[in-house]
């Protein structure tokens, strides 16, 4: 099932198209990589989302229906341009922002020290936002974003600001959000997030979508049927009408090879090949592009 489908939506400031004609499916209960180069439209198309801005031509439907204000208080929105009042402190900030999402006093308390203790930060209750760290502001700001228990989170940049052990705390929360039934967009640069954390992505450049689908489906469209053959060997494999030897590495007879399959050619048919050349094959395995990769080919080819 779909929560949100965006249908052709368009949008120009002037002159300058920001969006043209983007249509993609966000599936409930799923994480969405949104994923492009900056000023390709990403952040213009989570404002037009979040209602923050309103699209030139196309809609947006949210469960079913057009989007409407109300829906909006069931969004998480983590803008990558962070803000936070300075001079408040911690929790009467937190506070005020858990209220702005329609939380009572008693629940946006009993909530937050919740989140305060799984991050291990209840000492920072009675701070002052401008004692804290980016890496603390950050923290912060995710646990506003979700406290409210949103069916959509939009989270730009998440992971930005953070060291590696607390950006793996933040990875987990999102996994554990998913989990309990939340649908999140993921705007990053990030590649290697896409590849953990997404099922299914959308690329935009130059305000068009490029391509939408499922992370494993699109790795495998852009695969170029090469596979890693791990083998043991006194001699060198030899290219055959099953495969073609690219490379070919020994270590005391312990061989790395990687081979093209010839058009047509099977990995079983591959398989039966070595075998017929009298090698112990230790491990044979696709060898899958990785989305760094696919994101850099389409937007140069744009």
């Amino acid at each position: 099932m779909k929560l949100i489908e965006c249908k052709n939506v368009s949008k120009s400031f002037g002159e300058k198209v920001a969006l043209d004609n983007v249509s993609i499916d966000i599936p409930k209960g799923k994480i969405f990589g949104l994923l492009g180069p900056n000023g390709a439209g990403k952040t213009t198309l989570i404002r037009i989302i979040n209602r923050i801005t309103i699209p030139s031509d196309g809609s947006v439907i949210f469960d079913g229906r057009p989007i409407t204000q109300e829906d909006v208080e069931k969004i998480g929105y983590l803008p990558e341009e962070r803000g936070l009042y300075r001079k408040m402190k911690v929790g009467e900030q937190a506070m005020y922002l858990a209220q702005l999402k329609g939380m009572s006093a008693r629940e946006a308390s009993a909530e937050l020290k919740k989140w305060f203790v799984r991050f291990g930060i209840e000492s920072w209750w009675n701070k002052k936002v401008e004692e804290l760290s980016k890496g603390m502001a950050q923290k912060l700001q995710f646990i506003t974003t979700v406290v409210h228990k949103p069916s959509l989170l939009i989270l730009d940049e998440p992971f930005s600001g953070f060291d590696p052990v607390n950006a793996q705390v933040i990875r987990e929360e999102i996994l554990r959000l998913k989990d309990e039934g939340a649908t999140i967009i993921l705007s990053t640069h990030n590649m290697e997030s896409v590849e953990e954390l997404c099922d299914n992505i959308a690329l935009i450049n130059k305000s068009k979508v490029v391509i939408s689908g499922g992370v494993d489906e699109i790795r495998r469209k852009y695969g170029n049927n090469n596979v890693e053959v791990i083998y043991t060997s006194d001699s060198s494999l030899q290219s055959s009408r099953a495969f073609k030897v690219l490379s070919d590495i020994d270590d005391s007879g312990r061989h790395t090879a990687v081979l093209e399959l010839a058009a047509g050619a099977t990995s079983n048919e591959a398989l039966q090949e070595l075998l017929n050349q009298k090698v112990i094959v230790n491990s044979f395995k696709e060898l899958v592009p990785r989305m760094n990769d696919i994101f850099i080919k389409l937007v140069t080819e744009a």
